[in-house]
């Protein structure tokens, strides 16, 4: 299994030669790896699933002898990319919306979609943080020490939406509105409270197993607050790996990966969404 980043969006041709520039433009034409040529499950699955997911694809390849390759990125922006032909045999997307519109426009395989499982949301700060979220809850954005609260951009990750709409419900989303600061997908809002260039930030539940934010104070953010957070998975139709692809969705609807999901912190879908 190999986990490979997303090409840089920016290069200076200044510095580099004219045909190297243009076969690393091929190499990016996406915003995505190259992906090597043998046969392999290419995954592209939202950031919330960083922590889980190596576990998950190991756990398939030792099973099945079928390799698995993982990009992370945000559930809209991935949307995009494969509108636009990107070579991924699986969506993981943090919603079942982008899923399900996929479908309905040919770019997956009718009837695949499933949700695989229910996200969950927190309010983390830092250890030595001027507030414990587990103890005061909201009250901890609204201190005046609390500048910048990391959220992720809610116009193509859908924790971002879900964050706001907590914050809505809450009754103090316009006294925070200025604070808020957008990463590109929920583990750049993390990095941003972790950095201390955020002084707290709304994450999701799974991200809590990370290293680095397990000494962190975290307080989870009532299901009643916000639209429930149906993830779901959908096998495309630009994959060359099918058969393997739908094997890796049920292997984590209902196989080892499911287990290991609901390890991380993902509800199984079908909890009561209310149930605290």
């Amino acid at each position: 299994m190999t986990i490979r980043g997303a090409c840089e969006n920016e290069m200076s041709s200044t510095n580099i030669g004219g045909r190297v520039l243009l076969a690393i433009l091929a190499a990016c034409s996406f915003g995505l790896p190259v992906f090597a040529q043998k046969k392999q499950v290419r995954v592209a699955a939202a950031s919330d699933l960083q922590t889980v997911l190596p576990e998950i694809a190991s756990a398939f390849e030792a099973r099945t002898g079928e390799p698995v390759e993982v990009v992370y990125g945000s559930s809209g922006n991935f949307y995009a990319q494969i509108q636009n032909g990107a070579p991924f045999d699986v969506f993981l997307s943090a919603d079942s919306d982008y899923p399900r519109k996929l479908e309905e426009a040919g770019f997956a395989e009718p009837h695949t979609a499933v949700v695989y499982g229910l996200g969950r949301m927190v309010l983390w700060m830092r250890m030595n943080s001027y507030c414990n979220p587990e103890r005061d809850g909201w009250k901890c954005l609204l201190l005046q020490e609390v500048k910048r609260i990391g959220v992720a951009n809610p116009k193509h990750a859908p924790y971002g939406r879900a964050a706001i709409a907590a914050l809505q419900k809450a009754g103090i989303y316009e006294q925070v509105r200025a604070k808020l600061v957008f990463g590109e997908n929920i583990s750049q809002a993390a990095q941003f409270a972790e950095s201390g260039n955020a002084q707290a930030a709304i994450l999701a539940y799974s991200l809590m197993s990370s290293p680095s934010l397990r000494s962190g104070n975290k307080w989870e953010i009532p299901m009643e607050l916000y639209p429930p957070i149906e993830q779901s998975a959908v096998v495309l139709k630009s994959g060359q790996n099918r058969s393997a692809a739908q094997e890796f969705v049920k292997f984590i609807t209902q196989g080892r990966g499911h287990e290991l999901l609901e390890k991380c912190g993902f509800w199984p879908p079908e909890r009561n969404q209310k149930t605290p």
